[in-house]
């Protein structure tokens, strides 16, 4: 079927989904099987070769894993699309198939924890060079990336700070040198932004937060050119972080809603920022969708939405961080995203966990931000939950208020 003319919510919906399932199925089944059975050796050998579609073993390809990469596939408007068991499994994998000793990869300082760890400390170690920019500082990128490089790895809006890069500008800086580029699209997704459509080559998500929807499976995503998926695939499966039927199943299924979902969340998250950034205990507000926020021109100019995820400072010190989060009813303190349900916590616990205290400073990371992840609850429900806990806040801390 040609989705060329549909909205991005019968997509989500229908893409990967119409071929005939078993019994007339109209939902894509979990298949568990390890392996798929051939009478034809002569047609076993052209699906494991590749001449013919088809699949052999679930490590490289399974088809209910397929129906669930064919929707981000077409989602991202990308030739190709593979999956991995989680999102840094999607990251890892595509940085170590396309990059090697003597490579180099120019990146920005605000990108996710795990990401970082890699930048740092993993990528050095097999002699590939790492040069992080300032986010936000395109000159800067610009020059570096001018001096030669491999691959240009960007992130935005950028987990968990928000900051906003300009994705045209730096792809074309990027294809000048003949780099590849890749955007990491987790926060924005496909509904919010198509990187691809900016010049990147390839787009990764991490499948376990939005597109999932519902912090029950994990799993990751990476989609673009044809030639290089291909070469991401073929490294991923004999690393064997290859994501199986059953979370693949409920990502599918959740990404059914995904269009539903965001636009609420983005709506959501507007309001609530606008909201916190005229409180007097709130020290700064972090959303992009904020005329005041340094990147809006930016983001408004390459994405439709601004996402469902903000963060902000207290005033105050750590503990007013702890009393705060503490105090909210309507929330999940944990480590995810993206999901139906509102979840918060600082980076030390969250996007930036692996990373030490002096890492996340160098990164520029406060030790008194919050990270909100908008869930679709009602929206005035949330905003007082958190001017109860602010209140909780002013009452246990009075003096700190005002630092």
């Amino acid at each position: 079927m040609d989705f060329s003319k549909q909205k991005k919510g019968t997509t989500a919906i229908w893409a990967g989904e119409t071929d005939s399932f078993y019994q007339g199925a109209t939902t894509a089944p979990i298949v568990n099987s390890v392996a798929f059975s051939y009478h034809d050796l002569d047609e076993w050998y052209d699906v494991a070769t590749g001449k013919s579609s088809g699949h052999i073993y679930s490590r490289n390809t399974n088809p209910t894993v397929h129906v669930l990469e064919e929707k981000i596939r077409i989602l991202e408007s990308a030739e190709a699309a593979t999956s991995f068991a989680t999102g840094m499994g999607a990251i890892s994998n595509t940085l170590f198939s396309l990059l090697g000793p003597g490579k180099r990869v120019v990146s920005i300082k605000d990108t996710y924890g795990g990401t970082s760890r890699l930048f740092l400390d993993f990528l050095p170690a097999y002699q590939i060079g790492v040069t992080l920019c300032e986010t936000g500082n395109h000159e800067a990128m610009e020059a570096e990336i001018a001096k030669g490089c491999d691959l240009v790895y960007l992130e935005t809006p950028t987990n968990p700070t928000l900051k906003v890069v300009d994705l045209k500008r730096l792809a074309e800086a990027a294809k000048k040198a003949g780099a590849i580029v890749v955007v990491d699209n987790t926060f924005a997704t496909p509904i919010n932004q198509n990187p691809l459509k900016l010049g990147a080559d390839l787009v990764l998500h991490s499948a376990t937060k939005f597109l999932c929807g519902h912090s029950d499976a994990m799993g990751g995503v990476l989609c673009g050119k044809k030639e290089l998926v291909e070469k991401v695939f073929r490294f991923r499966e004999i690393n064997g972080a290859s994501l199986q039927a059953e979370p693949a199943y409920l990502i599918a299924r959740g990404m059914k809603t995904l269009e539903l979902r965001i636009e609420r969340q983005n709506a959501s998250a507007l309001k609530i920022a606008r909201h916190l950034k005229a409180h007097s205990s709130v020290a700064d507000v972090f959303y992009p969708g904020l005329e005041s926020h340094p990147g809006h021109e930016i983001a408004a100019a390459q994405m439709s939405g601004f996402g469902g995820v903000l963060s902000f400072s207290l005033k105050g010190s750590y503990d007013t961080v702890k009393t705060f989060l503490t105090s909210l009813k309507f929330v999940h303190l944990a480590a995810s995203l993206g999901s139906v349900s509102t979840l918060a916590g600082p980076p030390r616990t969250t996007s930036h966990v692996e990373l030490t205290e002096a890492q996340r400073a160098q990164l520029g990371i406060p030790e008194s931000l919050i990270r909100y992840s908008v869930g679709i609850e009602n929206v005035e429900d949330l905003m007082a939950d958190l001017d109860q806990a602010l209140a909780a806040v002013e009452a246990a801390h009075p003096v700190e208020k005002t630092v």
